[in-house]
């Protein structure tokens, strides 16, 4: 991957414009005026937005995070690949594991709404929307800003951030410090941003849907 495409410019209006659109989200859900999810998709959708404005006025525009148009199709096609890669891998450590004794499960279970309308509207946020804002921001913005002190620095640090954006309501964040490490080495791969998205929304929802059926 190319290193020096995302500038400092570039990193701290990013930076300046995700921390006040959370605080912004924190204060609205905090008085209860409105769904918290719909809150949360509105914050997510304005992240996306603002991000790509930022990055067509600073920079080189969206294919300078490996989003051109004419990446789409490439980038869904690989991200299909690694999401089914990733599947067997993890089907695997999880049999391993479940051999062992150890309920794996666990690690990844998520409590999900009761009623079909809000698992609906779930599905959509957390496992659509939420995962594409946070490629863009996570790999597209930082990873590739970091890129330039080298891969283990981008990794490192990417995935530490990544992991230190999610509650920490499942323990040692398993997930998050896989997932974190999986999408930034797609992305470091295939330099295509399509990639850590689609395996990162259909990571998402395999997890929602066992949590479902469960």
């Amino acid at each position: 991957m190319e290193a020096n495409r995302i500038t400092t410019k570039t990193l701290i209006i990013s930076l300046a414009s995700i921390i006040a659109i959370e605080w912004a989200l924190q204060l609205v859900v905090s008085r209860h005026l409105f769904d918290p999810m719909i809150i949360l998709g509105t914050a997510r959708l304005l992240e996306i937005i603002l991000i790509s404005l930022i990055l067509v006025v600073t920079g080189k525009g969206l294919s300078s995070i490996g989003l051109a148009s004419s990446q789409i199709i490439p980038g869904l096609r690989k991200g299909l690949i690694w999401s089914a890669g990733f599947g067997i891998i993890a089907f695997f450590a999880y049999a391993i594991l479940y051999v062992a004794g150890v309920n794996a499960f666990i690690l990844i279970k998520t409590r999900l709404p009761t009623k079909a309308n809000e698992i609906i509207i779930f599905f959509f946020i957390a496992g659509m929307l939420g995962p594409a804002g946070e490629e863009i921001f996570f790999r597209g913005i930082l990873y590739s800003f970091f890129r330039r002190w080298g891969v283990l620095s981008a990794l490192g640090l990417s995935t530490l951030l990544f992991v230190a954006a999610h509650p920490m309501s499942q323990g040692l964040l398993v997930p998050q410090v896989v997932g974190g490490i999986v999408f930034a080495l797609a992305y470091e791969v295939e330099g295509n941003l399509l990639v850590p998205i689609t395996i990162h929304v259909l990571g998402n929802s395999a997890i929602f849907s066992l949590s479902l059926i469960s």
